[in-house]
């Protein structure tokens, strides 16, 4: 399990942080998640900042992939959490899609962050919107067709322990059916 490269990928408020960080500390792996809030806090700028300048300089976005894409290829084994985490480190072992339902999400942020619900609902929406345009202008990517991950976990009902344990037995299966 030292060198196994797991990538977690979801929208916000799908558990991917979380469950990436627990993950990594379960199987005693390096954690990555340098994200579009990672590269705000180093510039002293507000999230929504970001994501204004993002919206208008792809520098942003290839920054934060081509960043965590590196650190994660730096180490032996690591658990990358990102929202393209399974089609930037095309080399993972195990590729994870994490989903929920966008109310299940806006309550996840809002016990984050803080908030009112229609506020925090109608700028996640916008966030998704936003993050898929320049997806697929970027990288060509869709970030709504991840049907080819190994793993796609429905976290509506999952607290952050189960779906942690729900990928380590997947990473324990792959590793038995690669290494019988």
């Amino acid at each position: 399990m030292r060198d196994i490269k797991i990538a977690v990928s979801g929208k916000s408020g799908c558990g991917n942080t979380t469950v990436s960080r627990l993950t990594a500390e379960k199987l005693g792996l390096t954690f990555i998640n340098f994200t579009f809030r990672s590269l705000a806090g180093e510039k002293n700028m507000s999230l929504r900042e970001v994501l204004e300048k993002a919206a208008l300089d792809d520098w942003w976005d290839r920054e934060v992939d081509s960043r965590q894409v590196r650190l994660a290829r730096e180490v032996r084994g690591c658990v990358l959490g990102s929202r393209l985490a399974i089609w930037m480190l095309a080399e993972a072992d195990l590729k994870v899609y994490l989903r929920a339902l966008p109310e299940t999400r806006a309550d996840r942020i809002i016990l984050r962050e803080g908030g009112n619900l229609a506020e925090v609902a109608a700028f996640t929406e916008e966030r998704d919107r936003q993050d898929r345009e320049r997806y697929k202008r970027i990288y060509n990517i869709d970030n709504d067709d991840y049907t080819f991950a190994d793993i796609i976990i429905d976290t509506d009902t999952m607290n952050p322990e189960e779906i942690t344990d729900a990928i380590i037995k997947a990473a324990e299966e792959r590793i038995q059916k690669n290494h019988p």
